[in-house]
């Protein structure tokens, strides 16, 4: 085993020579069972892809600047926001491998701002996003506007991600699709107002473990997802048997289960999480095309402070982005065709059932901050399935609504709620 350190001389290092076929030739030359160092500086890089065996260690003061080039992310296979497609990659990635360990004190700066205006422009309400929504393509300009993530894992196993900061991200921040045995400890995130800049999203994995990460972000702070569409749906990949606990919620939409199920979720525990200033506490959302199931869920020893929505369950979440147009689609992209082809008639209705919260604890530091303790409508034709909610306590402004629920358990729920349920507070995109 031996150690490798990239050159920190003021040549490399100072963020503005691209240091990407360096570092790649590093990784190369490496052996299973060796370290390569990235010391205290500012490196400006491309596409990284690690290789078993390796361990990537960031120094305290180490900064690795993402390129503002889409050139200098090549295009591979991969799996983006459900759907197995084409796409960029991330800076840093581990296709295909095993044995890998990222960690360290030092940073993964995306510089996220220049992909952030190619999605909606410098004013949040144009680019590509205004563009698409006036010719109803609101679904699909997601995966046409190309943006790379932080950290990629993909099909790979035994992976431990400790102690790192990713930030600014330009999608993404950690992507883990179709790998088991991973833990990701003490990772902070921290993205600012970039759209669809998740802190850590679970994707069709087994035997995960999400620890003492602090996630600020702009959308969903931490995600389970199963893939979205009939192909997911054939494929069956589940996201089964994963943990987050100890973890702190910070700006963002909490900790969501979808709104890609079409593969299944199973299993999750979450528990003695802490929540901030958060949109949402714990969330599941899917829509009328995904199916699949999301069963035996335990959600445990929460505590909530201004969080918008304590707890929300969406079924039918963003119709405009969930359900793609069918027709005339012959010569449009491939991943065009996967997303207008949802999951139809009755199986398309995702199928929740098990679930457990308990010892939640959600307060305002204000009067002034607004929050519905419940937002929970199930599907009428197929209700969620024994959902339990006990020793809850929620101090709001109203109470929310629950509906399609059977087996629905109050036991020992206390909430203080001053004022009626209005439906202008219905929506929640995110």
């Amino acid at each position: 085993m031996a150690q490798f350190t990239l050159d920190n001389s003021s040549t490399f290092s100072d963020g503005q020579y691209p240091v990407t076929d360096l570092i790649q030739r590093m990784i190369e030359e490496a052996q299973p069972g060796d370290t390569l160092v990235i010391p205290a500086g500012r490196f400006l890089t491309g596409a990284l892809f690690l290789k078993s065996g390796l361990s990537l260690y960031l120094s305290q003061g180490a900064v690795l600047l993402g390129s503002q080039q889409l050139i200098d992310y090549p295009l591979i296979e991969t799996r983006v926001a459900g759907i197995d497609m084409i796409w960029p990659a991330g800076i840093i990635n581990v296709n295909h491998c095993q044995d890998v360990q990222i960690y360290g004190p030092g940073t993964i700066d995306g510089q996220g701002t220049v992909w952030w205006h190619r999605f909606w422009g410098a004013d949040q309400q144009s680019g590509m996003l205004a563009d698409y929504s006036a010719r109803g393509l609101r679904w699909v300009v997601d995966y046409d506007c190309q943006r790379p993530r932080n950290i990629v894992v993909y099909h790979s196993k035994n992976i431990t991600i400790n102690e790192i900061t990713s930030r600014e991200s330009g999608f993404w921040n950690l992507h883990l699709c179709y790998s088991s045995h991973i833990a990701v400890t003490g990772v902070q995130i921290a993205n600012s107002a970039g759209p669809s800049t998740d802190g850590i999203d679970i994707d069709s994995c087994e035997q995960v473990r999400v620890e003492k990460c602090v996630v600020s972000c702009n959308d969903d702070n931490i995600c389970i997802k199963a893939g979205r569409g009939k192909e997911a749906a054939e494929r069956g990949i589940v996201a089964r048997d994963i943990i987050i606990r100890h973890c702190q919620l910070n700006k963002g939409s909490g900790i969501t289960l979808g709104s890609e199920t079409s593969g299944g979720i199973e299993r999750v525990l979450i528990e003695h999480n802490r929540f901030n200033g958060t949109g949402v506490g714990f969330r599941i959302k899917s829509a009328r095309n995904r199916g699949g199931f999301i069963r035996d869920i335990t959600v445990r020893h929460l505590t909530l402070t201004d969080v918008t929505f304590p707890v929300m369950i969406q079924l039918n979440w963003f119709p405009q982005y969930s359900y793609g147009d069918k027709g005339h689609l012959a010569d449009k992209p491939r991943h065009w065709q996967k997303l207008a082809q949802g999951v139809d008639g009755e199986a398309g209705l995702t199928r929740v059932s098990r679930l457990t919260l308990e010892h939640i604890s959600a307060c305002r530091s204000d009067e002034a901050v607004f929050s519905r303790a419940f937002f929970i409508e199930g599907y009428p034709q197929r209700p969620i399935e024994a959902l339990t909610l006990s020793s809850i306590t929620i101090a709001a402004t109203e109470f929310g609504k629950i509906s399609g629920v059977n087996s629905l358990v109050f036991n020992h729920v206390q909430v203080s709620a001053p004022t009626a349920t209005c439906d202008n507070n219905d929506s929640y995109e995110r």
